[in-house]
């Protein structure tokens, strides 16, 4: 999940469709959800909640240039981050 800059929201809406169009063109990623905060305040803005065959594959993901080269983006604008990584 992120926090984004204030004034960052063309570029948080660039990156979550950029997220997004990941999607079925990396191969690790079995599902993937973009969720969008709907109140404001101290929220963070955006979370990603993503399936992945195992750990490995996970790790995979993280270090695909396509991902990589989203994921600047999203280092560029964001104000916070949390993830949680399990086992299902």
């Amino acid at each position: 999940m992120w926090k984004f800059n204030a004034g960052e929201e063309e570029n948080m809406r660039k990156f979550l469709a950029g997220l997004q169009a990941l999607d079925g063109v990396i191969p690790e990623i079995l599902r993937m959800e973009i969720g969008v905060n709907c109140k404001e305040g101290n929220n963070f803005d955006a979370c990603l909640i993503a399936d992945f065959a195992d750990f490995d594959a996970l790790e995979r993901y993280k270090h695909d240039p396509r991902h990589v080269t989203v994921s600047a983006l999203c280092k560029s604008i964001r104000s916070a981050r949390g993830a949680v990584d399990f086992e299902v």
